[in-house]
């Protein structure tokens, strides 16, 4: 019995570690009219990283706002996905994303042009340590379709390690050589 209360513990003390980051995105009150009057409860949208390449968004729903944002936080802690970042910052390819009327494109930038996206795309990154992204939303402006097809975007993200790997090639295989190829820009310059 002893074994199994301390089991449990240890379950509770993982679950409370402060390694998980969360930003709530949006709170929509919500009223039932019944035979009394109207009877109101709050649903709320959370989304959750570790800002080192892990990301999950949930809702939840009850009669007070801290209870909503509980389960959503659970919720969210639950289906949490894995994204390869490049140099820790970006993303290694652009990508589109979709779920329902709302599309994405998400699309990787140079060191230092921050984060450009709104609002419940923002928070995704912020969360997932994304630190240099170009996005743009186009369609539906719901912020749980936008967050949807965000993470349907991050989950066809392919790392180039990854894709040699499928392949059975090195990873030098794969990404062209940067002394190869030499920008537009230099031979431009070189002319003049």
């Amino acid at each position: 019995m002893a074994e199994r209360d301390n089991r449990r513990g240890n379950r509770r003390d993982r679950d409370e570690t402060p390694e998980f980051a969360d930003r709530l995105v949006a709170i929509n009150r919500v009223s039932k009219t019944v035979k009394g009057g109207k009877r109101f409860g709050f649903a709320a949208l959370v989304v959750v990283g570790d800002q080192k390449g892990r990301v999950g968004f949930g809702k939840g729903k009850a009669k007070e706002v801290p209870e909503a944002i509980r389960k959503a936080t659970e919720q969210a802690k639950r289906q949490m996905i894995r994204v390869q970042l490049r140099e820790g910052r970006t993303l290694h390819h652009d990508m589109e994303g979709r779920h329902g009327a709302g599309k994405v494109v998400m699309r990787t930038a140079p060191e230092g042009t921050g984060i450009i996206a709104g609002g419940p795309m923002r928070a995704v990154f912020e969360m997932l340590g994304i630190k240099d992204v170009v996005s743009k939303s186009i369609g539906s402006q719901n912020p749980y379709n936008m967050i949807r097809a965000t993470i349907d975007g991050l989950k066809k993200e392919q790392s180039p390690r990854a894709v040699a790997q499928r392949r059975g090639k090195k990873v030098g295989d794969i990404l062209p050589k940067r002394d190869e190829a030499p920008d537009a820009s230099a031979q431009v310059a070189e002319e003049a």
